[in-house]
């Protein structure tokens, strides 16, 4: 159900290609502080979800509502608030890490962006890799300076598309703990986009379970495993999909 307070709601959003319904009218709402789950696996209409969420692509119908404006007619009052993060967008290649940090600071309009830059730099671990260009970096030190970029404006909402994809184990486990850190120092709200089930559980408050482009469940995690009579999300979300994605 959507809540008044919400940060973030979405109306029966579609967005269609051709003929086919890459979304077809999903519903869900963010609550200010909250770290909500957009999973699925290839093709469920995540990465297509949050472009529209972006202003990247333009929904055929349905609404969407950020900050209390109607974000297709209003994106530019909004787009300040919020910034992006995923290993599928690379930064400037030649550009080096400071050089990256100081370019995105200016179009972000960052005030005492020097300062916030340091301030990150120690967060993140950079310092040794700032002066190297971004086609030097492992895919772990990709990660870190874009998670870095995209807290440069210091966003209410952040949006993050498979951050840790193709990580090791405890990289995955570190950034995991600095959104956490970062959600509860700044009271952000975080739309975490994955097809990693045990990451999702682990760090999110809500779920929104996609398949083929619709909602086939919401909920936080242990009440879809309480109510799916179910020890996992992954076991939860197969079921959904035997059962023909829905319950």
């Amino acid at each position: 159900m959507i809540k008044p307070e919400s940060l973030l709601k979405v109306d029966r959003l579609s967005k269609r290609f051709r003929s086919k319904w890459a979304v077809n009218e999903l519903t869900f709402a963010l609550s200010p502080g909250s770290i909500v789950g957009l999973l699925g696996g290839n093709g469920a209409g995540k990465t297509t979800t949050l472009s529209m969420l972006l202003g990247l692509l333009e929904p055929t119908s349905g609404s969407i509502r950020l900050f209390g404006h109607d974000f297709v007619k209003n994106r530019h009052a909004v787009l300040h608030r919020m910034n992006f993060c995923s290993p599928y967008v690379d930064l400037p290649q030649r550009l080096t890490v400071r050089e990256n940090l100081r370019v995105f600071a200016r179009l972000y309009g960052v005030d005492n962006s020097s300062a916030r830059i340091e301030e990150l730099t120690a967060d993140f671990r950079l310092l040794e890799l700032m002066d190297q260009p971004i086609r030097r970096l492992s895919s772990g030190q990709k990660t870190r300076v874009s998670l870095a970029k995209a807290l440069l404006n210091q966003p209410e909402f952040l949006l993050l598309d498979e951050p840790t994809a193709s990580l090791s184990p405890d990289v995955s486990q570190w950034i995991r703990q600095r959104l956490r850190d970062y959600r509860d120092q700044t009271g952000a709200s975080i739309l975490f986009a994955s097809h990693d089930m045990r990451e999702v559980e682990l760090l999110c408050d809500e779920i929104v379970m996609m398949s083929h482009g619709r909602l086939i469940e919401q909920g936080s995690p242990q009440d879809l495993q309480d109510r799916h009579q179910r020890g996992s999300l992954e076991e939860v979300f197969l079921a959904l999909n035997e059962q023909g994605g829905g319950a």
